[in-house]
């Protein structure tokens, strides 16, 4: 006679797990953001860019990529502003520390592209004149697709009053 377990719940679970992972796998294909967009036709975001480490930069400008794709596959009009400030400023220019360009160039490379990019999908890049003085960034090497403007924080609460949505990224 075969030995059962004295706690069958373990498998049960086990087996209730297993079932839902199978009857969820094929919904992958419907996940979307509906109810949080209800019936929104315009997505107005203003990034708030604060990031210290080139890679992670670079990562996270391919994500808001990615957002803005995900924006026009749920048939919403992505309307975004990008507002570098802090040490984010290191890596928007054509000339970097030699350092910098030595330690990091592929990330950089990514960051570059990824400007030009947001930039041809009609995204409203700017950068703050008073980082770009704190990081010694010469103004006239700010990446192309870039908008200088006086003060990051004060462009931030302009698009806020109308009406952009601040996404912090850290």
């Amino acid at each position: 006679m075969p030995h059962l377990p004295r706690h069958p719940l373990p498998m049960l679970l086990a087996f209730v797990l297993l079932l839902l992972s199978a009857a969820t796998s094929g919904a992958a294909d419907t996940i979307d953001d509906s109810a949080a967009l209800g019936e929104l036709q315009r997505g107005q975001g203003v990034f708030l860019v604060d990031i210290g480490d080139p890679n992670k930069l670079a990562f996270y400008l391919e994500v808001i990529e990615g957002t803005h794709a995900n924006l026009l596959r749920q048939d919403v009009e992505p309307d975004f502003v990008l507002v570098y400030i802090g040490p984010s400023v290191k890596y928007l220019t054509s000339a970097p520390d030699e350092n910098l360009e030595f330690e990091h160039s592929e990330a950089l490379s990514r960051i570059a592209a990824s400007t030009q990019r947001l930039g041809e999908l009609g995204v409203r890049q700017e950068i703050c004149a008073v980082a770009t003085r704190v990081f010694g960034i010469d103004n006239e090497t700010v990446l192309p697709d870039l908008t200088l403007v006086g003060d990051g924080f004060v462009s931030l609460i302009g698009w806020q009053a109308q009406g952009y949505h601040l996404v912090p990224v850290f």
